[in-house]
């Protein structure tokens, strides 16, 4: 049996930095992510936060198996003793001193991972959910592909702000397009590194503001309007929105990655809460007319869904 494109890699926190009021980097080290692959620059991985009231030195995780059954062995755990699993991007990698990085957004006690990154500690052990480099299988779990695409639109809230960071490093020299990331405080806004023809603008939430998207959806439908407006000749050769577009559900994610293209037209990636980013997708492809085969769809998160 080929050996699966994910495994999990056994860790303890290295180094914990609070980079602003919601952003706290954390480092994880060991000698097993010697061997962790990062195949996209919005590589996902899982971490497996530690049960709830169990001592940080050992994080709850002594009935979860490590080889390939990780998740069947997972599953049958009682939902007492069954760890929180959570989505994250790779921060970096650097496996040639066996570690990881992981960008955490620190929300107070409002879920697990908050929760755990609020206490926090260096030697504190963890379990990673990660791309196995050593692995014949596909690892999946990235979708950053804009392919001959010369405009770029990167749009997304905080969860993806990780994401969208390794992004913008790894963007060619020539590149040319937007970024918005809107973030719960002005404070939040790091700094990133950027090709000189992409605009970076933060956009930050009023304080105590629950308007989840509002900043967002603002800017980036006056940006791609303003796009359009201009682009009104290559505009008309775009292939209209024949289909219904996914209908944003209490029950689901709406989810929605098309391949690389060959055509150097636009190119957008949207990212986070999934009721704004329906609506700036909405916008793209049923009022602009922006070919759906353009634009790279994910609602990670939904307002009003409970973390569970």
């Amino acid at each position: 049996m080929a050996k699966p494109g994910y495994r999990v890699f056994e860790t303890v926190v290295g180094e914990i930095e609070r980079m602003s009021p919601h952003f706290v980097r954390v480092t994880f080290r060991s000698d097993d992510l010697r061997d962790v692959g990062w195949d996209g620059p919005d590589q996902r991985i899982k971490v497996v936060l530690p049960v709830d009231g169990t001592d940080g030195t050992d994080g709850g995780y002594d009935g979860m198996l490590r080889g390939d059954d990780w998740l069947a062995s997972w599953r049958a755990l009682a939902d007492e003793r069954r760890n929180p699993i959570r989505t994250y991007t790779i921060r970096g990698a650097r496996p040639e001193f066996g570690e990881l990085v992981v960008d955490f957004v620190a929300h107070g006690d409002s879920g697990p991972a908050s929760r755990w990154i609020a206490a926090a500690r260096v030697g504190d052990p963890m379990l990673l959910v990660a791309p196995d480099a050593t692995s014949e299988e596909p690892s999946g779990g990235w979708e950053w592909n804009p392919g001959a695409a010369r405009t770029l639109l990167i749009a997304g809230d905080e969860t993806a702000v990780p994401a969208m960071s390794v992004i913008l490093e790894q963007l060619p020299a020539d590149a040319r397009g937007a970024v918005f990331l809107e973030v719960p405080d002005a404070a939040d806004a790091l700094e990133l590194v950027a090709p000189d023809g992409v605009e970076v603008r933060w956009l930050a939430r009023e304080p105590g503001s629950e308007a989840y998207g509002a900043s967002l959806v603002e800017a980036v439908t006056g940006w791609a309007d303003a796009w359009a407006a201009s682009n009104a000749a290559s505009n008309a050769l775009l292939a209209a929105a024949d289909a219904e577009l996914p209908a944003l559900t209490d029950e689901e994610l709406v989810w929605e990655v098309p391949e690389a293209r060959a055509d150097d037209g636009l190119y957008a990636w949207l990212a986070g809460e999934a009721s704004a980013i329906t609506t700036l997708r909405r916008h793209l492809v049923k009022e602009l007319g922006i070919d759906r085969r353009q634009v790279a769809f994910m609602g990670y998160w939904k307002l009003g869904r409970a973390e569970g």
